[in-house]
């Protein structure tokens, strides 16, 4: 009978082991599934782009704060402190450089957060370099350049130090200049409207809008010939490449240029649309105010709600859609644009 007893003791205790055991695994099966959803519904949250602002109104209420009055580069600096604000606080915070989920599992805003950086980049050069100086033997602000420095900082650091923090030291030395540009009782900071400085600007763009260009458009493949020493009989490079090549995008890539192409022109509307307010004299002077409109509007229609859940990459022609194609489309005819203006900047 002992033995008896003691056998069914044993049953018990493995039937009861074996529940908590049963217990344990659909809580803690529970718990992930809970975790991965709300993993799920922060990348859904998070994985959307900041509409466009307003230049004026951000621009009147940061010249409020800081009580400066507007002068001739007010708008340009204030829409670039804008920008890298967004960049930094959009919903879901600066994502490139996160090392967890959802964060690391996406790539389209990140890759729209690199082409906003990229414009960023080539503002604060210019700037730097032309814009806030009236020759090229004059002194540089400290200001500007302590702000191209933070702005060239990785933008995948995410730890001593990480990204974010660099970058807001370059906002608030964008801060700082603008505080200065505003004050009209000192003289120590300065932004030069002048046309060859602003085709020194438009030239990084074009070149820029060039490059995405030509990638969107080999979303579908294409032979292109190299011209790159097209034009002059004496040019050579440094290596042989071949005259005929066939250029494809590779599919995984597909969206990662297309939404580097959705930050950049994000950024690229509001820049111009400073360059707009800033510049007006020079445009009005060289009747090109229209054109540079023109270039806003080519580049609005890249910002429209995408429906689909995926980007598209039908043939030219095909049945289905080639969101690359129609991204391409936009870029080059506002490039275009800028090239026209660029020319007209100089001998109008």
């Amino acid at each position: 009978m002992a033995n008896m007893e003691d056998l069914k003791t044993k049953v018990a205790d493995q039937i009861e082991t074996s529940s908590a055991a049963s217990t344990i695994g659909r809580a803690s099966a529970i718990a992930l599934g809970l975790v991965l959803a709300l993993i799920c519904v922060l990348g859904f949250i998070w994985d959307s782009e900041p509409a466009l602002f307003n230049v004026t109104e951000v621009t009147d209420q940061m010249l409020a704060e800081r009580q400066v009055q507007r002068v001739t580069g007010s708008t340009t600096v204030a829409v670039m402190i804008e920008i890298s604000d967004v960049l930094l606080s959009k919903r879901g915070g600066f994502l490139t450089n996160d090392i967890m989920p959802p964060g690391t599992w996406m790539d389209n805003v990140p890759n729209w957060e690199f082409g906003v950086l990229v414009q960023l980049r080539d503002m604060a050069r210019t700037m730097r370099n032309n814009l806030s100086r009236s020759q090229s033997q004059s002194t540089e602000d400290a200001g500007l350049v302590a702000a191209e420095n933070q702005f060239y900082f990785d933008n995948n650091s995410w730890f001593l130090p990480e990204t974010e923090s660099e970058y807001r030291k370059g906002t608030r030395a964008l801060e700082d200049y603008i505080t200065r540009l505003g004050n009209t009782n000192k003289a120590d900071a300065q932004f030069y409207a002048r046309a060859d400085n602003l085709r020194i600007w438009l030239s990084e763009v074009e070149t820029r809008l060039g490059s995405l260009s030509q990638r969107l458009s080999a979303s579908v493949g294409k032979r292109q010939i190299d011209i790159s020493l097209a034009g002059d009989a004496a040019a050579t490079q440094s290596t042989a490449t071949v005259s005929d090549a066939q250029v494809k995008t590779p599919w995984t890539q597909l969206d990662d240029v297309f939404y580097e192409a959705r930050g950049t022109t994000w950024a690229l509307i509001h820049l111009l649309r400073a360059i707009e307010i800033d510049f007006k004299d020079v445009l009005d002077k060289k009747n090109a105010l229209v054109s540079l409109q023109h270039i806003i509007r080519e580049l609005e229609p890249t910002q429209e709600t995408l429906w689909s859940p995926i980007i598209l990459n039908g043939s030219g022609l095909g049945l289905v859609a080639n969101h690359s194609l129609v991204m391409g489309s936009h870029i080059s005819r506002a490039n275009a644009a800028i090239i026209d203006l660029r020319r007209l900047l100089e001998d109008g």
